[in-house]
């Protein structure tokens, strides 16, 4: 499928090429040599440009209002990107728009326009950017999406945990979903409060299963106290125990992290994302877990 695309767009950009006005082969010539950008990126520039091309032809034959047509090419040559303004940018955006063009996409063309009628007005061809005040309609903000009721009781919802890394994944699972951390929040998790001793800090997030609760520094370095439920306390509490003989058995493990690799090491939240995915995969959670 990406070759698929990848092979489309190059179409679409050879088919710009063709013809494409003098100018924007300079500087897209100038693109590759001197600033070293892949032909790949390149040929999106190509097409962008094509936009601002084609709008400018626009400009162009109102202007001119010829009473008869004018062969492609000598059009193309003749064209004089300097006569396109602001306001027919502006209108260029609010038509894009209209036709389904994404937020980010108009954006991007922009930014190739005024990257463009930079260079113009350096080599002295335009003074003056149409496109720079200019900016594209704001971006839907895409909200998080969180699992329904059901699904999370399903994620966590499982036989009794044996085996070191089952034991530690289903408290993993059952913390998350009891206090709403953070991936970050939760492997920086100490087993402890730790005072700071000869090359350690002290602690920035710990566990304290005695107050039922976990400190957390989050985003910002600001730290918030979030209280951790029955389940998820039990959970924990089996963790414990697995955690004391894992680590008399590997004295040379991490004595502080909460939550532990087979290797002693700290958990990453890489390992984390995947173990969670694989979860709901394994219990049959139709969302994509993350």
């Amino acid at each position: 499928m990406t070759g698929a695309i990848a092979s489309a767009a190059c179409d679409e950009s050879l088919e710009h090429a063709a013809n494409e006005h003098p100018l924007i082969g300079r500087y897209l010539e100038r693109l590759q040599r001197e600033r070293g950008y892949s032909p790949r990126t390149v040929s999106s520039y190509r097409i962008d440009l094509a936009s601002l091309q084609a709008l400018a032809t626009e400009q162009h034959k109102r202007r001119a209002s010829l009473a008869q047509p004018v062969p492609s090419s000598e059009a193309t040559d003749a064209l004089d990107f300097s006569q396109t303004d602001e306001r027919a940018v502006r209108a260029w955006v609010a038509r894009a728009s209209r036709d389904g063009l994404s937020a980010r996409s108009i954006a991007r063309r922009l930014s190739a326009w005024r990257g463009f009628y930079d260079w113009l007005a350096e080599s002295g061809s335009a003074s003056v950017n149409p496109a720079r005040g200019v900016r594209a309609p704001k971006a839907p903000r895409r909200l998080p999406s969180a699992l329904a009721p059901d699904q999370a009781v399903q994620l966590v919802d499982a036989p009794e945990a044996e085996g070191f890394e089952a034991v530690r994944d289903r408290a993993i699972f059952e913390l998350l979903y009891s206090s709403g951390l953070r991936l970050s929040e939760l492997t920086s998790l100490d087993v402890r409060y730790f005072e700071a001793s000869a090359g350690l800090a002290r602690s920035g997030s710990w566990l304290s299963i005695e107050q039922s609760e976990v400190s957390v520094t989050g985003k910002g370095s600001r730290r918030r106290t979030v209280p951790v439920g029955s389940q998820a306390l039990a959970a924990l509490a089996a963790w414990l125990q697995e955690r004391e003989r894992f680590l008399t058995l590997n004295p040379n493990a991490d004595e502080r992290a909460l939550f532990l690799s087979a290797r002693g090491l700290r958990l990453s939240g890489r390992s984390v994302q995947l173990r969670l995915k694989r979860r709901g995969i394994v219990q049959g959670v139709p969302a994509s877990m993350h």
